[in-house]
């Protein structure tokens, strides 16, 4: 009987650890705040006042703010994925008044596939040994002035 107690809180223990955990992150939604934008009459100010500050500004190519929004699921200790993601972009003219206003989803993403590989570097690259080897103590790196280090390795050995 406590064998089967023990075996059942287990078992429920492992099934709750297991629950997904979801996120809601950044700006909250507005559909009636965004609705009532208008285009050409807007200007941040009445925007801020609506929507609140936005998640960011763009920096380079124009004046714009981004209002970003998304739901991450993470399950036990993986790392979390995003299930949704909603971007309200809205682009401003050179006067601050709404020129476009846009909406972006997760389908509208670009995949950045980030290369692996090194770059080389110059010069020689010591292995473990060689750096013991020509390693002298009490002196710092490249400043051995001529003597040799352990076992002759370094400048002016054998």
């Amino acid at each position: 009987m406590k064998l089967r107690a023990v075996s059942v809180s287990l078992a429920a223990a492992l099934l709750i650890g297991c629950t997904p955990v979801i996120n809601q992150r950044g700006y909250l939604p507005d559909p009636i705040g965004e609705a009532s934008i208008r285009i050409g009459s807007d200007t941040k100010t009445t925007i801020q006042t609506r929507l609140g500050d936005p998640s960011t500004q763009a920096t380079i190519g124009g004046d714009s703010w981004y209002y970003i929004s998304s739901v991450e699921k993470q399950v036990a200790f993986f790392d979390p994925a995003v299930e949704t993601r909603f971007i309200l972009a809205i682009h401003f003219d050179k006067d601050g008044h709404v020129a476009d206003i846009r909406h972006y989803g997760l389908k509208d993403g670009h995949v950045v596939a980030f290369e692996t590989r090194e770059t080389p570097a110059k010069g020689k690259e010591l292995t473990f040994l060689e750096q013991l080897f020509n390693a002298t103590p009490g002196v710092p790196l490249g400043a051995t002035g001529g003597q040799p280090g352990p076992g002759g390795g370094g400048p002016g050995g054998p």
